[in-house]
């Protein structure tokens, strides 16, 4: 893996902006391997992520950081320089269905994602086998015994205990706190079918069978105290037939979420994500 710095920008639209951030590149020897940009025309926002080879440069990443500072706050910046070698540490939260937990191992495991998995959370015993095949700590929250309050509590504090930069919940069937949603803003990510809120309820693919639904998918989100309506990263669609029973939509729908999760969890981890109000820039 290349090591570079990425340079995210969130800001007020200023003439000048860009060619400030270049010249400032260029007089420390910058070679930029991606450039993304996009201004948010309604809001007069501007959005950029620079991805900065680092063997060309002629001072490290401390040094860049402090002589960028003056810029940054000339133009009202939101920032961050980070070091793509840095692993995030990601915790793994799940039910009683794997296919998404499973999904993201894999792809960790095959090094697609490239973070640390300090440990796996779930509220159903049975996830520990995945957990031990792939020698990540397991944590069972018996919420029934604990009860809801006492089983959240187990979880914030196991967050803060591995000292984790990103949550996600993979097929978590349990609804976050509120307090627990402010704590992990901008830091987890969940991932819901799209039937919402037309087929609510229990088994959402039969009542979208029993209509005739012609398309399915899956919506990859950040956790916000406002169920299932966080900032979308990511969303996958699938066609459906006339000729698609409820367990292939059931089958198909799978599909997209794990799609839609594992794009959204690596564009995060890539710093490709910037949140700006109830919306999100995605540079993929």
């Amino acid at each position: 893996m290349q090591q570079t710095l990425r340079l995210v920008i969130d800001c007020p639209d200023q003439v000048g902006l860009v060619a400030s951030v270049s010249q400032f590149l260029a007089q420390h020897n910058a070679t930029i391997v991606e450039a993304s940009h996009h201004t948010d025309l309604q809001t007069g926002r501007f959005f950029m992520r620079h991805e900065i080879r680092t063997d060309s440069l002629t001072m490290d990443i401390d040094q860049i950081r402090q002589a960028f500072m003056p810029i940054a706050d000339s133009y009202s910046m939101n920032w961050k320089l980070v070091d793509s070698r840095n692993k995030p540490k990601m915790a793994l939260l799940a039910s009683h269905e794997s296919h998404c937990l499973m999904d993201l191992l894999h792809r960790w495991h095959s090094k697609e994602l490239y973070c640390d998995i300090p440990c796996i959370i779930a509220n159903h015993p049975q996830m520990k086998q995945f957990a031990d095949w792939h020698s990540i700590p397991f944590h069972w929250i018996d919420f029934k015994t604990l009860g809801r309050e006492a089983a959240f509590a187990q979880i914030s504090q196991l967050i803060k205990q591995y000292d984790i930069d990103l949550t996600v919940l993979a097929r978590f069937m349990q609804i976050l706190p509120e307090a627990l949603c402010q704590e992990l803003a901008g830091r987890a990510i969940n991932i819901h079918h799209s039937f919402l809120p037309s087929f609510a309820g229990a088994k959402p693919y039969q009542q979208a069978y029993d209509r005739g639904v012609k398309l399915i998918g899956a919506t990859c989100h950040y956790v916000t105290s406002d169920l299932d309506e966080g900032p979308i990263i990511e969303q996958e669609v699938m066609r459906i037939s006339h000729s698609d029973s409820a367990q292939d939509m059931v089958r198909k729908g799978k599909n997209c979420e794990k799609t839609a999760l594992a794009n959204g969890v690596r564009y995060h981890l890539e710093d490709r994500v910037i949140i700006h109000h109830s919306k999100t820039v995605v540079f993929a």
